[in-house]
């Protein structure tokens, strides 16, 4: 198995954030739960929570190609 680090290990993250967002955003009868699902639990399992939070804005970002809303 291939060891994932430093600029890969980043890439990954991203592409997880941003394949969660899109899945979330899909919805209908040709979506997977349980993919998005186990997604969602590898992300965490990879980042911090600070971490978690710049991969969501940044997948955000990439996803409708404007800033998240604000929360608070």
């Amino acid at each position: 198995m291939a060891t994932i680090e430093m600029r890969d290990l980043h890439l990954v993250k991203k592409a997880l954030a941003i394949a969660v967002l899109a899945m979330e955003r899909q919805g209908g009868p040709f979506s997977s739960p349980s993919d998005q699902f186990d997604m969602e639990l590898l992300l965490e399992r990879l980042t911090s929570e600070a971490e978690l939070e710049h991969y969501t804005r940044a997948a955000w970002i990439a996803v409708t190609g404007t800033l998240p809303p604000e929360v608070g």
